[in-house]
Formats: structure tokens, sequence, C-alpha cells
């Protein structure tokens, strides 16, 4: 319960992107339901490794017994968020469109942090 928010080390061939993170609730039946998500946007040099935090929003949530978590992790949600051009500029004056490369390094954690109680 209270805030959860991705703390991402990531490197890009360009140096430019995206970054959508989700936490997702996944039944014994494979089926998967969104519990939260965010997006970051990365700039750096070419290459170099970046830090950043995705703040995923506050949550309440239980997994239920068999359930599992899923920690998803991509280069953008596109239609849902503009597509990040890879190139600097920004997505809504960009003509065109380079791929990029993301790679993601182990220091990553996801992370929840719980509302201090009333009684201090």
């Amino acid at each position: 319960m209270g805030p959860v928010s991705a703390r991402l080390t990531v490197s890009t061939d360009t140096g430019h992107a995206d970054v959508f993170t989700r936490l997702c609730d996944v039944d014994p039946q494979g089926r998967s339901v969104n519990v939260c998500d965010g997006l970051g946007r990365v700039r750096a040099e070419s290459g170099e490794e970046a830090r950043i935090s995705v703040p995923m929003g506050a949550t309440a949530h239980r997994f239920a017994a068999g359930h599992r978590m899923r920690w998803q992790i991509s280069a953008g949600a596109h239609p849902r968020y503009a597509r990040n051009p890879g190139t600097g500029e920004l997505p809504l004056d960009a003509v065109a469109f380079t791929p990029v490369r993301v790679t993601l390094h182990t220091d990553s954690a996801l992370t929840a942090r719980r509302p201090e109680s009333p009684e201090g």
C-alpha cells in the first residue's frame, strides 16, 4: 500500500528513449491484470548509463495465493503515450523517428513505500 516506483538504470544507443514500466497481478491461468504503471524519459549521452526513477502511482493491492507479480518494462506505450522519436526532438515536433535499442541494467528495482501510520 502506498506509492510505487521503478528505479531503473538503462542505456540507449541514441541517448533518447522512453521507458514504460508496469506492475501486474497474474492469476494461476496466466491472465495478467495491471496494478499500476508509469512512463519515464531517458536523456543521456549515447551508450552512457542513465539512472531514472519512474513514478507508477499509489496503490493498495493484495496478491492472492497462487498469483504472481509481473514487472513489465518496455520502450514506450503507444498509443497511450506519444512515441519518442529517439532523436531528442519533442514527439509533437518530430518528423523522423529513429529505432532505439534500450538496455536495462541489473541494478534496477521496483520499490514501494508504505505510508506512515498516524501514530508515527
